[in-house]
């Protein structure tokens, strides 16, 4: 937390996939504005995210986010203490746009510019809305592009202890969902329709890596999944949309919590949190609320805004690098492969 008496204020900008995203982040922990300019509507077209279409959308839209953003917050580029923008991982045409803003406004400004990456960036949005969560704690990261299972020892400090041997979580629930008809994006209309089946109906695996406890497993699932609905296609059976829903996202869902609870534990921390696009889903909220409450662990979630990408959590992450002195040049470039504690 910010412990002198001024106060801090970062631009911060967020464009690694298909959302073009900026914020004025105050302290760290205050959301001035979080202005989120999506492109779901645009990719719906194609089934998935198009990476040259993504890059010329952000180019068209980041000025403007960036003005509504300070607009909001009812300051300017004179009031920012610093300028913090995602560089990696991700899609690199976005992040090239993004980063590219970030470093033509320091460089006329004169401003500071703070890299962040984009998986830390989700793990702080934590910090936004609960004001008494600090480091050491247990954090599980679940999005379309990563699952990650960490130990947050400090602000900025994570100790990776399980990831994806293969597909990660929101890459099953696209796959699933594109395979059952839904389109995308597959995460939020698998939780919806899996409301209206039952999630016993049909048994698919979950998958444990023996070599390793925390790690994941998702592509497995996914095969049977795919392979359950091919033989319902050869025998002439009729599928029911909702069941296979409900059956595939208990699965992933049993595999998540399995391995986060036994993390906490094992850790002998009692603090939990989870972060990325797949933490809003209703079923993984309400399952590991209730696991953490059977156990005495206080459980952390954002809001469903601060689960998605956006630019406040990359303000905020980006805050605490500024109090510990970190600061990039203006050779800062995209990292598409950028991997969790690494720093460029």
């Amino acid at each position: 937390m910010n412990t002198t008496n001024k106060d801090i204020y970062i631009l911060a900008i967020e464009s690694s996939c298909d959302e073009t995203a900026a914020a004025v982040v105050k302290n760290g922990r205050e959301v001035l504005s979080n202005i989120i300019f999506s492109q779901i509507e645009l990719h719906k077209l194609y089934g998935g995210v198009v990476p040259e279409i993504a890059s010329r959308k952000h180019i068209e839209k980041i000025n403007q986010v960036i003005e509504e953003a300070l607009a909001k917050a009812q300051m300017s580029l004179r009031d920012m203490d610093a300028v913090a923008v995602t560089y990696g991982p991700g899609l690199v045409g976005p992040l090239l746009v993004g980063v590219s803003a970030a470093k033509a406004i320091c460089f006329a400004t004169g401003l500071p510019l703070i890299g962040v990456h984009h998986i830390e960036g989700h793990i702080n949005a934590n910090y936004i809305e609960n004001r008494e969560l600090e480091p050491p704690f247990i954090a599980l990261v679940v999005s379309g592009g990563h699952t990650h299972l960490l130990v947050v020892k400090d602000y900025g400090e994570y100790e990776v202890i399980g990831r994806t041997r293969d597909d990660a979580a929101g890459e099953a629930f696209d796959k699933v969902a594109r395979a059952i008809g839904l389109g995308y994006p597959g995460g939020p209309k698998i939780d919806r329709l899996a409301k209206e089946g039952n999630p016993d109906a049909i048994h698919f695996p979950r998958a444990k890596v023996e070599e390793a406890v925390y790690d994941f497993s998702f592509s497995g699932l996914k095969s049977s999944v795919l392979n359950y609905l091919n033989g319902c296609e050869m025998k002439g059976e009729a599928v029911n949309r909702a069941d296979v829903a409900a059956s595939f996202q208990k699965a992933v869902v049993d595999v998540l919590v399995e391995h986060a609870l036994e993390a906490v534990e094992d850790f002998g921390l009692n603090r939990f949190a989870i972060a990325g696009g797949v933490a809003s889903n209703s079923s993984l909220r309400d399952a590991l609320k209730e696991a953490c409450e059977q156990r005495n662990i206080v459980f952390y979630y954002p809001s469903p805004i601060y689960c998605t990408d956006n630019a406040a959590m990359i303000g905020t992450a980006a805050y605490y690098e500024y109090k510990k002195g970190k600061r990039s040049g203006l050779d800062l470039n995209a990292v598409p492969g950028l991997k969790l504690g690494e720093r460029l």
